[in-house]
């Protein structure tokens, strides 16, 4: 029920539930009570490490993190523009996330792929497209990190 009045209010939309947006745009997974176990996955109803059910709670995870690996993409769907780069972004928490990099050179990176592996980055959300009712559809990235 509370989701579906959260859904009524206008405002934008994240693209999947691991992504909060409040009180600062955040990715969330869930942690075991018993082992401390932690997943991606928010709607886990057992811990796939120890088989307790019904212990895992919401944690935040961080917004920043490394990149272990990296593709260039050159095509895909029409109307998306390539090249592009995704890449697997290991959090300190032990979480690995597949995302896009924004504000890189996918061409920079062909050439001198060394400069990818193990880059800082930090999330970013940005709007990507607007659902039926008009609200704005966010999504996450990565970008460099500025420190």
């Amino acid at each position: 029920m509370a989701d579906e009045q959260a859904q009524a209010e206008p405002g934008p939309r994240p693209i999947l539930p691991i992504l909060k947006l409040q009180p600062k745009p955040h990715l969330e997974g869930v942690k075991c009570g018993s082992c401390g176990a932690l997943f991606l996955d928010v709607k886990r109803v057992a811990c796939s490490k120890c088989g307790t059910p019904g212990k895992l709670t919401p944690v935040p995870l961080s917004d920043k993190g490394k990149v272990w690996v990296f593709s260039v993409v050159h095509q895909s769907f029409p109307g998306i523009k390539t090249p592009y780069v995704t890449a697997i972004v290991d959090l300190p928490e032990g979480i690995s996330v597949k995302s896009n990099l924004v504000d890189v050179d996918p061409e920079e990176l062909q050439k001198n792929p060394q400069k990818a592996f193990g880059m800082p980055v930090e999330l970013v959300v940005n709007p990507v497209a607007k659902d039926r009712q008009g609200n704005e559809v966010m999504a996450f990235q990565f970008r460099p990190s500025k420190n």
